[in-house]
């Protein structure tokens, strides 16, 4: 993952702790979960969004 290893993702785990708190990790978690399935999604079909665009400008 990113060439991440288990030391570093502890690491910022912890950090994300420390700075969101406990309540507020899940919710960070769960948005940037969703914004990268968006932004996969988007570079898997990339040719339905130019087409769209393409129409509504002329």
């Amino acid at each position: 993952m990113f060439g991440l290893g288990l030391p570093e993702v502890a690491i910022v785990g912890v950090v994300a702790l420390l700075i969101f708190g406990p309540k507020k990790v899940p919710e960070v978690g769960s948005a940037l979960g969703k914004t990268l399935r968006g932004f996969k999604e988007e570079m898997n079909n990339p040719q339905e969004d130019t087409s769209d665009s393409q129409q509504n400008d002329t």
